[in-house]
């Protein structure tokens, strides 16, 4: 297996496990997210870590496999497959945390880019080679990276493909944490315990708000948050002590 899942509490982790590659990304490794994610969408945790063993997260596609043989129709549903992670974290109602170290790079980048909050060591590199080697972007990026930098800055970083330091991501808005070499699981994994905690529903209307938000219009988003709003007041999670603004 090259993805483990494992729970601790209401928390799922998810690690994937090619260390020999980098965890670069093959069609085994892509199921095996998949399978993983489906498992914590089926498990109702509260919250998900996403993190790489060895010396990288993800290092993208693993150009030293042999190209697939295959016709045009099983290239798009290859590539869907890789899509589906995207999908899958944004259907979950949990937060995914990607706990960030190493390479993260093509595929892998996306990988990380797709979850709610991202965690990254201050030596880790984010990047896009894609067009280097005559290949595209798939996972959503094309939407979420102009959003998260701003589009010059995407276009920059998609065009030329420089590699960008976790304490540089952080900087322009690409992550949302760096943290020193070694620290990024622990972190990561305090960030999913803390939010596991909160009130679920309240979490996660507050991820599709922001996540359906990429895709409305201004009047749209409003609406949305109103329908929100009511659900939470009829929930009673709010009848729960409020501490957190006390000590806000």
């Amino acid at each position: 297996m090259v993805v483990h899942y494992e729970r601790d509490g209401a928390v799922a982790r998810i690690v994937l496990d090619r260390p020999e590659r980098l965890n670069a990304v093959t069609a085994e490794l892509t199921d095996g997210l998949v399978v993983a994610l489906r498992r914590a969408l089926a498990e109702e945790v509260r919250a998900v870590v996403l993190s790489g063993t060895g010396r990288a997260f993800c290092a993208g596609h693993d150009l030293k496999e042999e190209p697939p043989v295959e016709t045009v129709l099983q290239t798009r549903a290859r590539l869907e497959a890789i899509q589906d992670v995207t999908r899958l974290v944004r259907e979950l109602p949990a937060p995914v945390v990607a706990a960030v170290h190493g390479y993260a790079l093509g595929a892998g980048c996306e990988f990380a880019l797709a979850c709610d909050v991202v965690v990254a060591t201050e030596d880790a590199a984010f990047g896009f080679p894609e067009v280097s080697v005559g290949l595209s972007v798939t996972g959503g990026i094309s939407r979420l990276l102009p959003h998260l930098v701003g589009w010059a800055r995407a276009k920059e970083l998609l065009l030329l493909g420089e590699r960008v330091s976790g304490a540089e991501a952080a900087r322009i808005g690409m992550v949302a944490r760096a943290v020193a070499p070694g620290e990024h699981e622990t972190v990561a994994l305090d960030l999913a315990r803390r939010l596991a905690d909160r009130p679920p529903l309240a979490v996660s209307l507050a991820k599709q708000v922001l996540d359906q938000g990429l895709d409305a219009t201004f009047g749209e988003a409003l609406a949305r948050e109103v329908d929100h709003a009511v659900l939470t007041s009829l929930s009673g999670e709010g009848d729960s002590p409020r501490t957190e603004f006390v000590r806000g």
